[in-house]
């Protein structure tokens, strides 16, 4: 999918013109912008996944969630799902929780990463209303639909649709197992509050507003301008579309929203030179600062591991013994 994309985008852009976009970038302005961005994005996406630990999973130290969240960054350069079931994998060592337990809060913190970025483009559309296509509000519309439904099964077990499950399921002569919501998946979306929904959203939102800032500064670098209003209405846009899981380390989806988005605002070699030079310092940034956790991290699982080694080596003892 990734090499797909590139091929469609290369055909509507010059390459020479792409690459002398390149070539003619201010490239000290740009990583002194995106260097910072990527650090700070680290410090507070770790801080969130801290608080929302000590709600649902008990007490844990900030310190040692930095491990977490850095070998998350580095396998999400080779598939972003692989590095969410990592981070799963890693904090049911750590914290002791049933791991489907930490998968739902995992699930929880990517839904609404989701939703805050939806927030944030419901606010830019409202500030520019004029020249945007309207289907862009059923962007926000939909995530309200969503969110609504959702709630109302997983809190208060609203499901109109069960009798026909129900119906599907004796015809099928399948074997019941209780109902979805009572999974270990959503006991986190069950133990949170309103409130709570909404702190979650509300810390996120520091991380969105200072990378608006550090795009809409370094696009100068590239030599083009994108108004503030305009960058906050899409670019939440842009993000989501590039968290979508059909490509390499989110690259072509990203470039490509880029270039549909803002080319009113510049020539699609300059867009594409810029978001992929800004993608690739961003997850490249993020993932160096998590090689230097690395070993700290390999440590710290191999301790949580030692003692369930050890008990599987006592019982093997045990058995061989009483096998003699």
């Amino acid at each position: 999918m990734t090499a797909a994309i590139f091929y469609l985008i290369f055909r509507h852009v010059s390459f020479h013109r792409f690459a002398d976009a390149l070539a003619g970038a201010d490239y000290r302005l740009f990583l002194a912008l995106m260097i910072p961005n990527a650090l700070l994005y680290f410090a507070w996406d770790t801080l969130v996944l801290t608080v929302v630990m000590r709600w649902f999973h008990g007490p844990v130290r900030y310190r040692d969630l930095l491990p977490v969240r850095a070998v998350a960054y580095v396998v999400t350069l080779v598939n972003p799902d692989l590095a969410e079931g990592a981070t799963a994998l890693y904090l049911t060592r750590q914290s002791g929780a049933p791991f489907w337990r930490i998968v739902g809060t995992v699930v929880f913190l990517s839904w609404l990463e989701l939703t805050h970025l939806s927030a944030w483009a419901t606010l830019g559309m409202l500030a520019v209303p004029h020249g945007l296509p309207r289907d862009l509000f059923l962007v926000p519309a939909g995530f309200v639909a969503f969110w609504t439904v959702f709630l109302l099964y997983a809190r208060r077990d609203w499901a109109p649709w069960r009798p026909a499950i129900q119906a599907i399921a004796r015809k099928l002569r399948l074997k019941r197992r209780g109902p979805v919501r009572d999974w270990p998946i959503f006991h986190t979306f069950r133990q949170a509050n309103l409130r709570q929904y909404g702190l979650v959203i509300l810390l996120k939102s520091p991380m969105f507003f200072f990378s608006l800032l550090i795009h809409y500064w370094a696009a100068r670098a590239f030599g083009f301008h994108i108004p503030i209003l305009t960058l906050l209405a899409y670019l939440p846009i842009v993000f989501m579309l590039s968290a979508l899981p059909v490509t390499v380390a989110h690259l072509g989806t990203t470039q490509a929203a880029w270039i549909f988005f803002f080319h009113n605002y510049a020539p699609a070699s300059k867009l594409l030179a810029f978001s992929l030079a800004a993608h690739l310092a961003f997850v490249l940034a993020r993932a160096g600062f998590g090689l230097l956790f690395v070993p700290r991290a390999y440590g710290q699982l191999s301790g949580l591991l030692e003692p369930r080694r050890e008990r599987a080596a006592g019982a093997a003892e045990s058995l061989s013994a009483g096998a003699h």
